[in-house]
């Protein structure tokens, strides 16, 4: 029996991005309250995360921004 894909719900995408944002901001506070009293290896890790986070921030905002264009638009 072949599985069928769910059809792409974009309803909820702004509020899910939303929460997501909130998400990673949250982890990366943590992670820079975690650098005080982290070994250097650790702190360049965290560092290393932080970084990544900050990217996906930053690519998660673009996309909720075009998610509410497209709200806006009437597209979705």
């Amino acid at each position: 029996m072949a599985e069928q894909q769910k059809p792409d719900n974009r309803l909820n995408n702004v509020e899910r991005l939303h929460d997501m944002i909130e998400n990673t901001q949250s982890k990366l506070k943590e992670a820079e309250i975690s650098m005080e009293f982290a070994s250097p290896e650790e702190r360049q890790m965290l560092q290393g995360k932080n970084e990544k986070r900050k990217q996906s921030i930053q690519a998660m905002e673009e996309e909720m921004q075009n998610e509410i264009e497209a709200r806006k638009n009437k597209e979705i």
